[in-house]
């Protein structure tokens, strides 16, 4: 039986801009349908977090266009346990709200909080380790996050240093936080990795909900002295700074701590994290999510997009690109992350505004 004092708030505000334009702003990500499991990543998080705590205590974060959606995919979630947002404002203001609302109901309460849109593979492991975090953090004051044990150096994620080096990572107990480094270039991701002294850091956070209120008055002031001055989320959101847990909380207290976890995880925000953990690559590389027929010749390691079961896609000679065709836009762009987000910062301009 899950204990009655734990929570999980699911942080489902998210834009998805880096997947356009299969994620828009009408439907972003976590909403949609990537994996073959026939679930959405909002319901695969749903699911994850019902393993561990009581579903009664499971609260969804996200914007207020998007309640309609929420309430669709997940309609055993009572309406009480849906945050509304006026805007999107990063993490910190999303965890500010859920943990005052949790505090409200009960304050004993024990809260993790994680986004909407991860692949999380090992099931079982990933219970036990949550479980972990939560009976410790349940009886310690400390803001627990689960690092994840690198399996490359991905510029992609953000990193976490630990006490003790490579024996330190090995193990299910909570370790000290050294620093936090927030996506470094490639290089220094490699000596991360050849140091033994950093994990990926997830972005899944456990915590009791009176310590993280504690800490972010200390470090946030701003966001907190909002709440206490107005009891309109509207206004407060529409004052409140744009920025994520990390950097007001995470980077400056001295109260983190690290539980390194052994499941397989990926945070899908960008291209290359869709290809290596949801893509199901042919004999030359191609990920293709195809429901129409196809004509390759010559292709290699491209990723290929195009829901419309009329429609031939006939390729020929292309490499590490990719490819998305929907009902209003084909988009055709080098498999290069920089290069994707260089393109898409193009979607700002006010022509381009009835395809965002």
């Amino acid at each position: 039986m899950c204990n009655k004092h734990y929570y999980c708030a699911i942080l489902a505000g998210g834009l998805g801009t880096r997947f356009w334009p299969i994620s828009r702003k009408a439907l972003p990500k976590q909403f949609l349908l990537f994996t073959k499991t026939g679930r959405t990543f909002l319901q695969q998080a749903y699911e994850r977090a019902a393993m561990i705590v009581p579903s009664e205590n499971i609260i969804v974060v996200t914007l207020k266009e998007y309640k309609g959606i929420v309430r669709d995919q997940l309609p055993e979630l009572p309406e009480e346990n849906i945050l509304l947002e006026l805007y999107n404002r990063n993490t910190a203001p999303s965890i500010t709200y859920a943990a005052k609302e949790i505090l409200k109901r009960d304050p004993q309460a024990v809260m993790v909080a994680t986004p909407a849109d991860h692949i999380i593979e090992d099931l079982d492991e990933f219970a036990m380790t949550l479980n972990c975090a939560l009976e410790y953090a349940s009886t310690h004051e400390e803001l627990v996050t689960l690092g994840i044990v690198p399996t490359r150096p991905d510029a992609n994620f953000g990193y976490i240093q630990v006490s003790g080096g490579r024996n330190a990572i090995k193990t299910c107990v909570p370790v000290t936080v050294k620093t936090f480094t927030e996506k470094p270039t490639k290089e220094i991701a490699e000596l991360f990795i050849k140091s033994g002294e950093f994990l990926w850091n997830s972005g899944i956070f456990v915590w009791q909900a009176s310590v993280i209120l504690s800490e972010l008055e200390h470090y946030a002031p701003g966001i907190i002295s909002l709440w206490k001055e107005s009891s309109d989320i509207d206004r407060i959101y529409t004052d409140c700074q744009r920025i994520s847990i990390d950097y007001a909380v995470m980077e400056k207290t001295e109260r983190a701590t690290v539980f390194p976890a052994q499941f397989k995880w990926a945070d899908m925000g960008t291209w290359e994290s869709l290809y290596d953990n949801i893509g199901n690559p042919d004999r030359t590389g191609n990920v293709t999510n195809i429901k129409g027929k196809h004509l390759f010749k010559e292709d290699e390691e491209n990723i290929i997009y195009c829901q419309n079961k009329h429609k031939l896609i006939a390729i020929r000679g292309m490499e590490n690109m990719i490819v998305v065709d929907t009902d209003d836009v084909l988009m055709i762009c080098p498999r290069d992350e920089r290069k994707v987000k260089e393109f898409l910062s193009e979607l700002a301009m006010p022509e381009y505004e009835e395809y965002r």
